[in-house]
This record gives structure tokens, sequence and C-alpha cells, in this order.
């Protein structure tokens, strides 16, 4: 699975907040993500991360002058 820093993902299951949406501030072998609802800051194994994943919702993508915009 290709997940890149800054894409918007959603999750199965909601955060206690309420929230599904997530953006992914690092990868690796493990998924660092923060909730979108209230800010919380949550490191996951890859496979945990993967099966949990629902969609990739919005993905930061570079542009061809170095720019980064975000694409729906």
């Amino acid at each position: 699975m290709d997940i890149r820093l800054g894409d918007t993902v959603r999750m199965r299951k909601p955060h206690p907040c309420g929230s599904y949406e997530w953006t992914v501030t690092r990868t690796g072998a493990d998924i660092k993500m923060k909730c979108l609802g209230c800010g919380r800051i949550v490191m996951l194994e890859r496979p945990v991360f993967e099966k949990r994943l629902k969609k990739i919702t919005a993905r930061l993508e570079e542009t061809e002058n170095g720019e980064e915009s975000e694409d729906r």
C-alpha cells in the first residue's frame, strides 16, 4: 500500500472523539497519525494500520515546480 506523508485517511472504526479522519505524519515500519477531530497522535504498526484503513480520502502531492498541493 502506498501511504505518503500528509495523506488524509479514513479508518474503519471511529476514534473515541468521534472522528474517522486522520493525517499521516510519519511512515516506515510504523505509521504515525494525527486525529483531525481532537489532535491526538497515535502510532500503529504498518500491518495493523493497513488492516484498519478504509480508504485514502486526500493525498498531498508535489507539483512539477516542487510545491505541494492537496489532491482530493
